[in-house]
């Protein structure tokens, strides 16, 4: 059980942390100054979302993301939903092979050789499906978690660490909320494809809680790096490298790499949601439905990475607020449902 759990917590992270989350332009984004309630907050929705997706999940014995739409939304709202969570899918994955792309440039490797490098290995990934995908997770999150925190820690013992939570200065509050919804639609998909494979209701509490904790700790220490360094985050594409300026060589390419990999298990994760989808229409091996969609994908990639955030993030933060709202009511109307039946 404790072992699937941190399977699925794995799982979890890696769909979290990816170009976006990882080079901090997210988090910037979305929060800042007077964000430590809107970090704690975000943490608790956090927890509950999945629990709540992962439950519906488990009892659905689900392997895409359509009955758990149905549970939440309704039939009318889902076909509505459905597309959402394609396009959705397809423009973040865009992103995240963008991201890919403009981490290599850091390390002199041209741009469409990076886009190139990560297509082929998402492609290769997927021949071994959806086991491949969870054992790639287990072993390179931690690895990742490990060294961007520790790359935070030390920068924070190097200019005195200063996170503090003033009530009277809480005034980002409400983007807990935005940042949370813009991460459920993913959520949905990636949990949605592994319903059938959970097999006890404790790796859900084990994966649920132990995800928003490590990536509650994460933000609040990764944001308030970021505002130690604000003057000079808006001079790079990716805000990470305004932390690691200071930093030896090695340690930016290190940081690099592991950045990369983030990009890389968030993309798997983006492909995978559009894989099982598209399989109940084509019954293509998922290696061959990956290939073909990301063919589609990489001449996208051209508008800028930064660009692409700024615009679809806050975007999908708002729409999805709904299904948000639908997925954190889920258990009181469940229950309440369940009590007029009796």
């Amino acid at each position: 059980m404790w072992l699937s759990g941190f399977k699925w917590m794995f799982l979890i992270i890696g769909t979290m942390i990816g170009a976006g989350y990882a080079s901090g332009r997210e988090l910037w984004q979305f929060f800042g100054t007077e964000s430590t309630f809107a970090i704690l907050l975000f943490s608790i929705l956090f927890f509950i979302c999945c629990y709540v997706i992962m439950k519906i999940s488990y009892e659905k014995k689900s392997t895409h993301y359509i009955p758990i739409l149905k549970e939440l939304m309704g039939r009318r709202l889902t076909r509505l939903y459905d597309g959402m969570i394609i396009l959705y899918l397809f423009s973040t994955t865009v992103i995240m092979i963008a991201g890919g792309g403009a981490t290599l440039e850091a390390v002199h490797i041209p741009y469409w050789y990076g886009v190139a490098i990560i297509v082929g290995l998402l492609v290769l990934l997927f021949v071994w499906g959806i086991n491949g995908m969870t054992s790639m997770n287990a072993m390179i999150i931690p690895i990742l978690i490990t060294f961007l925190v520790g790359t935070l820690v030390v920068f924070q013992i190097t200019t005195g660490f200063s996170i503090e939570m003033t009530l009277t200065e809480q005034r980002n509050w409400p983007s807990a909320f935005t940042f949370t919804a813009l991460n459920i639609l993913p959520l949905v998909a990636v949990i949605a494809a592994i319903g059938n494979k959970i097999s006890y209701k404790g790796e859900m509490l084990i994966a649920s809680l132990g995800s928003a904790i490590i990536l509650g700790l994460i933000s609040l220490l990764y944001n308030d790096s970021l505002l130690k360094v604000a003057n000079e985050v808006m001079l790079y594409e990716i805000p990470l490298f305004a932390i690691l300026k200071h930093y030896p060589y090695f340690m930016i390419l290190v940081m690099s790499g592991l950045l990369w990999a983030a990009i890389y298990t968030t993309a798997a994760s983006g492909i995978l949601g559009l894989c099982t989808r598209t399989y109940e229409y084509i019954k293509f091996p998922f290696w061959l439905i990956a290939l073909m969609l990301l063919l589609i994908m990489m001449p996208l990639t051209t508008i800028g990475f930064s660009k692409l955030i700024a615009i679809l993030y806050p975007l999908y933060g708002v729409l999805n607020l709904y299904i948000l709202a639908a997925i954190l009511l889920h258990p009181i109307v469940h229950r309440f449902d369940d009590s007029r039946t009796e």
